[in-house]
């Protein structure tokens, strides 16, 4: 127990508190994010206010670091400071005051150059819940809890009141966020990958889920959810592999379904690529690895009794894909995660769903490049000046002299040009451009 001259700790979330008025001590007892007072002020006032004592307890020195690392909270991980201004991208920004909501308090920066101020936005701003509370609940619903469960887990543990309408509202928002960060990224795969189909329940329809993973590292490479098993499906699986990978492998091992031998001759052959299919569970060239993620996978649907809507189940089965590839430790790797293992090294840190937020909305956030960003306006500047005079709008000297304006002022260059025609099906006016 340790004590000062107002409060004495009584443990991690109960303290005692002297009376001012020397009626002997007050019980102050936190539990979650909420505060009680045996004082007769708490007591009429109720927990819309809190009283003195609860104040006393919450500034005292003895107690302020034991209170964010009480049994009932989880303890807070530090912000990044940005390194630019969100607005000019200047690096001459300074803390400037914070701001306070019920998440708590954020720092607020201004920035020297265009005299603007700003929040960093990791990913949570605008949201009620801690970050801490929020990446809790996206671990527990991939590690296969319910909903309610979730919910009641906070509420129990943390004194957090969370519907599971908004606890499904965070998986969306947040498993849209990652996966469009994760599939920009490059894993660097072996040559042989495994290509599988297995059965999820949507709304009392079977559909087919395709995976296709890489046999080194065990990454996840491409995941779909159809609604047959046609040549289609199986091309546009392998399609969405190339897409990601980079490169061709040289093995692909698959069970007997011809749509695999089909897909594969249209997407895969002519780069030399080798088919190996109907291989038994006692060959060495076998499909068990990516048979064990679908063991893996299973557990987490058969508590979800399947999915309301082919969306819905798209959506859980992208979001698997990256906790699979970037956050679950898998024991074949040592402990690695399969991206680590295909070398796509993020800076994770401890709290890997934080870490992955953050990146993921820092990449959201940041500005196009000057360059890319002009070559694109030119595009969309020639198309319209283009469509115009296709309509019969403008003549054809005035076609010339804003093409030559574009040119000349804005940097279109004969490569833009030419796209530009090819995608209007206007290449015969090259030479008169």
């Amino acid at each position: 127990m340790m004590s000062d001259d107002q409060t004495v700790r009584v443990d991690g979330s109960t303290y005692r508190v002297k009376s001012q008025s020397g009626n002997g001590w007050y019980l102050v007892t936190r539990k979650g994010e909420e505060w009680s007072c045996q004082c007769p002020d708490f007591q009429y006032r109720g927990a819309s206010r809190p009283c003195k004592h609860i104040r006393i307890v919450m500034w005292a020195p003895t107690v302020q670091n034991s209170i964010i690392t009480s049994p009932d909270t989880i303890p807070p991980t530090p912000e990044n400071t940005p390194d630019e201004c969100i607005y000019c991208q200047s690096s001459r920004i300074v803390r400037r005051g914070t701001r306070k909501n019920k998440r708590g308090q954020t720092q607020i920066y201004w920035c020297k150059a265009c005299n603007r101020r700003f929040v960093g936005d990791h990913g949570f701003s605008r949201m009620k819940c801690t970050p801490e509370i929020i990446t809790l609940s996206l671990d527990l619903h991939f590690k296969a809890c319910s909903l309610r469960q979730i919910s009641d887990h906070l509420h129990q543990f943390y004194g957090v009141d969370a519907n599971p309408s908004t606890i499904m509202r965070w998986i969306r928002r947040y498993t849209d966020l990652m996966t469009k960060y994760a599939d920009a990224l490059v894993p660097e795969v072996s040559d042989k990958w495994h290509a599988d189909e297995t059965t999820e329940n949507s709304n009392g329809k079977m559909r087919w889920q395709w995976n296709l993973m890489d046999h080194r590292s065990r990454f996840l490479i491409s995941s779909r959810l159809t609604k047959s098993r046609r040549d289609v499906d199986a091309r546009n699986l392998f399609l969405d592999g190339l897409d990601r990978a980079r490169k061709a492998p040289s093995v692909v091992v698959t069970d007997g379904l011809t749509s695999y031998a089909n897909a594969l001759d249209e997407t895969l052959r002519y780069k030399g690529t080798k088919h190996i299919s109907k291989s038994r569970f006692i060959n060495k060239a076998n499909n068990n690895r990516i048979e064990r993620l679908h063991g893996t996978m299973r557990d987490r649907t058969k508590v979800m009794r399947g999915f309301d809507s082919d969306a819905t189940a798209n959506d859980a089965m992208q979001g698997y894909r990256v906790y699979y590839n970037f956050i679950r430790p898998h024991e074949g790797l040592e402990g690695l995660t399969p991206g680590q293992a295909a070398n796509v090294n993020l800076p994770l840190g401890r709290n890997r769903w934080k870490s992955l937020i953050e990146l993921s909305a820092e990449r959201r956030s940041r500005p196009p490049k000057k360059s890319e960003d002009s070559a694109k306006y030119r595009k969309h500047a020639a198309i319209g000046v283009l469509r115009r005079y296709k309509k019969g709008k403008a003549s054809l000297t005035w076609l010339q002299g804003m093409f030559a304006y574009l040119r000349n002022k804005k940097g279109l260059t004969n490569s833009e040009i030419k796209q530009v025609l090819r995608y209007e099906n206007a290449e015969d006016l090259d030479h008169l451009l």
